[in-house]
């Protein structure tokens, strides 16, 4: 009788899916930093950066130009925002029975209780001050990133 082997072969893993995260950031720094912070990540992901409110809620929608634009898995939300602050965008995905199960994560510089009220009150998933360390923040984007997609359940679209 022949020994069996005492690693026998696995089967390999299923591939992970892609997860698409929406980002809506004005700032070219913090777009950069988010970007490379991602790059790091385990997770395969598609980034898409839009720098105004108004153009975020177009996206989402699927409105001129974004027609077939892919729903994402994930938002991460500045508060302070061009043409629709990112409160105003917040309030319109989570007012929309089609958005609001997407999760939003405000990320933005201000620490100011009364905008950290408001987001919650708007159904944030989650308010993050953004560090001004590149290290410290990198790690706060990837922790973001290993919480929505390794950590938790999140609905299919």
């Amino acid at each position: 009788m022949a020994d069996a082997p005492l690693n026998p072969p696995t089967s390999p893993e299923p591939p992970t899916p892609e997860v698409r995260i929406l980002l809506v950031e004005d700032d070219p720094g913090d777009v950069l930093m988010t970007t490379e912070a991602l790059e790091e990540s385990k997770l395969l992901h598609t980034l898409e950066v839009l720098n105004d409110g108004e153009e975020a809620v177009r996206y989402l929608r699927q409105e001129p130009p974004h027609e077939g634009a892919r729903r994402p898995d994930l938002v991460l939300l500045d508060l302070n925002l061009p043409r629709l602050d990112g409160r105003e965008v917040l309030s319109v995905i989570k007012a929309d029975p089609g958005l609001r199960s997407i999760p939003c994560v405000v990320l933005t510089t201000s620490d100011a209780e009364d905008d950290v009220a408001r987001s919650y009150d708007l159904h944030a998933n989650a308010y993050v001050t953004k560090p001004v360390d590149f290290n410290a923040f990198s790690q706060v984007v990837r922790q973001i990133d290993d919480f929505f997609f390794t950590i938790v359940r999140l609905p299919q679209p």
